[in-house]
């Protein structure tokens, strides 16, 4: 049994936090609404604070939306910084700036403890699946002392490289899947202006070189017309807004993915920051004045 902390419980913390419950640990939690009921039910402790939470566990975990969120919980009043004590791990989870990161890593590397960015890709279905595909940065002697952890939440674990890597793979991550809805949203789109049933045109497509786990479950969702979030446009945006910032200090190129991020701008402006990335098709479909069919 490991000493686990906590720091993050919404949609994805939530049932990455009870699948390592299930796993035999000891969660110390710390959020900043109310931690789910059913963990502390199950035996896991609330604490006051993030100091807190890094005092009483060996590992501690962030899972929080953004890069100013991760700073405060690590080192603001009362942070995780404040409780550590030598020898600890820190693992962050978010999707967070891979610049600001390194920063990240450095601080906590001299209080001497370890350092792991790991951020995930598969939303809220890869987390209650325990199916995430988990993207780590960090010291190998540190990373092989968490896989036992992170294989309690997710399939595909790879230690990518040094601290920031996890995160830039991230934001590489998130570039192709914004791109691919994108591509999901206009396919589907011309097939129902064009008067063809999208959901079977999906259906079709699915067997073909065109398949995709976004076709699959994005389509589905752009068809039925269910916005729910799994994972919301708002935080899809800020990654973006990574890879583009990250794009001028490099200096290269992307001009789709500028392009999808103001398609997103659009959906933002109209009110859906908070639905699910997938209604990207919305600001499509707005363009173009026509809805993708719903299915029967």
């Amino acid at each position: 049994m490991t000493k686990i902390g906590f720091i993050g419980l919404g949609i994805m913390g939530a049932p990455m936090a009870a699948h390592l419950q299930a796993g035999g640990h000891k969660l110390y939690l710390h959020d900043f609404k109310n931690p789910p009921p059913s963990l502390i039910e199950r035996g896991a402790t609330v604490c006051t604070s993030a100091a807190e939470v890094a005092k009483r566990a060996d590992i501690i975990i962030t899972m929080v939306p953004d890069t100013p969120d991760v700073d405060n919980a690590l080192f603001g009043v009362n942070g995780v910084a404040a409780g550590l004590s030598a020898g600890k791990i820190v693992v962050d989870m978010s999707s967070i700036s891979p610049m600001e990161t390194k920063i990240f890593a450095g601080k906590i590397n001299a209080l001497d403890c370890a350092y792991l960015d790991a951020p995930v890709s598969g939303g809220e279905v890869g987390a209650k699946a325990a199916t995430l595909t988990i993207m780590v940065g960090g010291p190998e002697d540190a990373f092989n002392i968490v896989k036992p952890l992170f294989d309690l939440m997710g399939k595909n674990i790879t230690l990518v490289g040094g601290n920031g890597d996890g995160q830039t793979t991230k934001v590489a991550n998130q570039i192709i899947v914004a791109l691919t809805i994108q591509a999901v949203a206009e396919a589907l789109l011309f097939a129902s202006k064009a008067g063809a049933d999208p959901a079977k045109v999906r259906q079709a497509l699915m067997g073909g070189f065109a398949a995709s786990r976004i076709l699959e479950v994005h389509g589905e969702r752009m068809i039925k017309r269910t916005f729910n979030p799994g994972f919301r446009i708002g935080l899809h945006q800020k990654d973006l807004n990574l890879a583009l910032q990250g794009a001028r200090t490099l200096g290269v190129a992307l001009p789709n993915t500028a392009n999808v991020q103001e398609l997103m701008n659009a959906c933002a402006a109209n009110g859906m920051s908070g639905l699910d990335h997938s209604a990207l098709c919305h600001a499509i479909e707005l363009m173009s004045n026509h809805a993708i069919a719903q299915a029967e």
